[in-house]
């Protein structure tokens, strides 16, 4: 029972903060859609079975069986993880690639990644800890160059000067001048 109420605090914990992010700096309907496939029997009791409260339980999965089917329902599901936008390139014989995601969903997987690294790390998240992270997995990425380069912008951005100023600087700069 304490897997499934820790795993149920941990996501809408999660969710909560995800919100206050989205509404900050505008992205009011992303904010409260974020994650609701969480809730999915699919993906919620894999969180329950493999909860650890400091890392995702879709790592212990695959870690444990070769794959995770709760990642795959999910990434399926919100566009806010740049693996929702991999696909085969255009040209005839391509290989799979990222795909230019719009500025919106990038915005909230700059909220996500805040979040998870609030959520998970506690009192040791710093305003460095989302760009490290990403840091350490950066070459792993199938992600659009326009993608990154707006995503780790945001993320330096946040390291540099803090979250109220990002926040202000995505409302101003970003979203109002969006494509």
């Amino acid at each position: 029972m304490s897997n499934f109420l820790g795993h149920l605090r941990t996501i809408n914990h999660h969710r909560h903060l995800v919100m206050r992010g989205c509404f900050r700096v505008g992205l009011y309907k992303q904010g409260l859609l974020h994650d609701l496939s969480k809730y999915n029997p699919v993906e919620f009791f894999v969180g329950v079975k493999y909860f650890q409260g400091d890392k995702s339980p879709n790592n212990v999965e695959r870690k444990l069986t070769g794959l995770s089917k709760a990642w795959l329902h999910h990434k399926g599901r919100n566009k806010h993880h740049l693996e929702y936008w991999i696909d085969y390139g255009t040209d005839e014989g391509s290989l799979m690639q990222g795909m230019k995601m719009p500025v919106n969903y990038v915005v909230e997987m700059y909220c996500d990644r805040v979040a998870a690294c609030k959520n998970y790390q506690k009192d040791k998240y710093t305003t460095a800890s989302a760009w490290e992270y990403y840091q350490k997995g950066k070459g792993k990425y199938l992600i659009h160059p326009e993608t990154a380069a707006l995503l780790e912008s945001l993320l330096l951005y946040l390291k540099d000067h803090g979250e109220e100023a990002t926040n202000d600087y995505i409302r101003r700069e970003i979203l109002h001048n969006k494509k």
